[in-house]
């Protein structure tokens, strides 16, 4: 797969049935083990789609969703833009960052999580901040090794469970 170009672009309204799949799709994957059977059953594209369609819809500069995309077909996303919670204080937010399972380790999340602090920086944030949740130690050992400290332990309140999650932060921005 590494031989196949990679193309990385802003997504937008179009994009939002295929970036709902995706999101789906990784999300199960990484969560089947970690979040309640119920949660992962219940997440499906009819519930992402209205999700995406809205964060797809435009913006005012303060947010953003790139696509990394092989021969057409979507190995990554990255969205960002304002706290959806107080928790993150002035930071900014990494909403969601998902590569597919054979990307990983190609430096594709490195490259996302990049474009994602270079445009909370050029929108004005101090730092960028992201949740993940707790079990995911994967996660948390590649925010840690591109300089992330945990902060805090919250509980996010769903939709679909109440999760128990840690903020990751980097105060200032990161170059990327």
């Amino acid at each position: 797969m590494a031989d196949i170009p990679l193309t990385l672009r802003a997504a937008g309204p179009a994009d939002a049935a295929a970036a709902a799949a995706f999101h789906v799709r990784i999300w199960r994957e990484t969560y089947a083990g970690l979040a309640p059977a119920g949660a992962v059953a219940a997440l499906d594209e009819a519930r992402r789609l209205p999700q995406w369609q809205a964060a797809l819809a435009g913006g005012d500069g303060r947010r953003g969703t790139l696509l990394a995309e092989r021969e057409g077909e979507i190995v990554g996303l990255v969205s960002y833009g304002p706290p959806g919670s107080a928790v993150y204080g002035a930071l900014g937010e990494v909403k969601h960052l998902y590569v597919c399972p054979s990307c990983r380790g190609s430096g594709l999340g490195r490259r996302l999580l990049g474009e994602a602090f270079r445009g909370l920086a050029a929108a004005g944030y101090p730092g960028a901040g992201l949740a993940v949740v707790g079990g995911n130690t994967g996660a948390r050992a590649f925010y840690r090794a591109l300089g992330g400290r945990e902060m805090r332990a919250f509980t996010d309140p769903g939709p679909l469970w109440k999760s128990a999650n840690i903020l990751v932060a980097w105060e200032p921005v990161p170059a990327g």
